[in-house]
């Protein structure tokens, strides 16, 4: 049974960047949270903020030079932002752990994958050497690497992509955290490895109750193993809802832009694949109202004008948009129309 109170709670979040065109905000006001043993998908276009988030929470960013933070992110109770880099370095890694998306600039290569696990290990659990690289094998073997004995003692440039990215994988599992922010971890491998991997972390998920934020573009990885989705648009949320209620029933034009853009495996398949038109604006040209609405087929002046709230729909579905009432509506007269 899940806990009542959040294992992650973000109030208010916003990332902003010191650049040489001025400041600009990567996340603006994001606010969710995540539960012990619960899987949050965050699904959105690439520029959209996914990855900024995911490392603001673990404050990755050069805080002296590059980056302000503002608001809140509690874990286990403790906000992160007061917290001393030397308190971040105890977290990271051990209760809060990240597999990030590219594993060549993850992984250190003048050391050997054993090394860099059983570095992870050792800090964090204080084991002897030999406990250490037992454990790195056995991580390396859950992952899927063949002859993890032979692998451990060799450098990221002599493995594949697809067993750096195991490798990394395996390193972010090795102290089992209660937190893990998965940022497209299974992007570089092959389908047969990316099963192997998602059932691994659903498995963890499970038995130890570890919290789980995935970051992906694949909305099929989110209907297998995610409950919860937010779906980001320009560093803020545009939706958030239970994994069922994002695929039976949208709300928002751009979630629903996302869900025509699946190909279908049934029907008709002579028609183009659905787009949506233009692309993700810059950070530094935001648009004055509705961050979507340059590329939203039901915009009108509201929408260019004055930017929408995220709002409660329902008990399970919150939503920013002016019109969503009024597009659902229309969207089943069309439906019937066509019976």
């Amino acid at each position: 049974m899940m806990n009542m109170l959040p294992l992650l709670e973000v109030k208010n979040l916003r990332t902003h960047f010191r650049t040489e065109r001025g400041r600009v905000t990567a996340v603006d006001g994001v606010n969710f949270h995540v539960h012990e043993g619960e899987i949050l998908g965050v699904v959105g276009e690439s520029g959209c903020g996914k990855s900024v988030m995911s490392q603001s929470i673990m404050r990755l960013f050069d805080e002296k030079f590059t980056v302000e933070y503002e608001g809140e992110v509690l874990f286990k109770g403790k906000n992160l932002f007061e917290l001393s880099q030397t308190e971040m370095q105890k977290i990271r890694g051990n209760e809060l752990s990240m597999i990030f998306q590219d594993p060549l600039s993850s992984l250190n290569p003048v050391y050997s994958i054993g090394d860099q696990i059983r570095e992870a290990i050792r800090l964090h659990q204080h084991v002897s050497k030999k406990e250490a690289h037992a454990k790195a094998i056995e991580m390396l073997r859950l992952t899927g690497i063949p002859s993890p004995e032979k692998r451990v003692d060799e450098y990221p440039h002599q493995l594949s992509g697809g067993m750096q990215q195991r490798a990394m994988i395996a390193m972010a599992l090795s102290c089992q955290p209660k937190l893990l922010i998965a940022d497209e971890p299974t992007t570089a491998l092959d389908v047969t490895i990316q099963a192997q991997i998602l059932d691994l972390i659903v498995e963890l998920n499970q038995k130890l109750g570890m919290g789980v934020i995935f970051i992906t573009h694949d909305l099929g990885v989110v209907a297998e193993i995610c409950t919860r989705v937010m779906v980001m648009y320009l560093g803020q949320i545009v939706e958030e809802t239970d994994t069922e209620s994002l695929f039976s029933r949208p709300l928002h034009p751009y979630t629903k832009g996302l869900m025509k853009s699946i190909p279908q495996l049934e029907g008709d398949r002579s028609h183009k694949l659905h787009v949506i038109e233009g692309t993700v604006p810059s950070l530094d040209n935001v648009p004055k109202g509705c961050r979507f609405a340059p590329r939203c087929p039901f915009a009108d002046e509201l929408c260019r004008e004055k930017a929408p709230d995220l709002v409660q729909h329902g008990e399970m579905q919150k939503v920013r948009c002016w019109h969503f009432k009024e597009i659902a509506l229309q969207e089943e007269g069309s439906h019937d129309s066509a019976k």
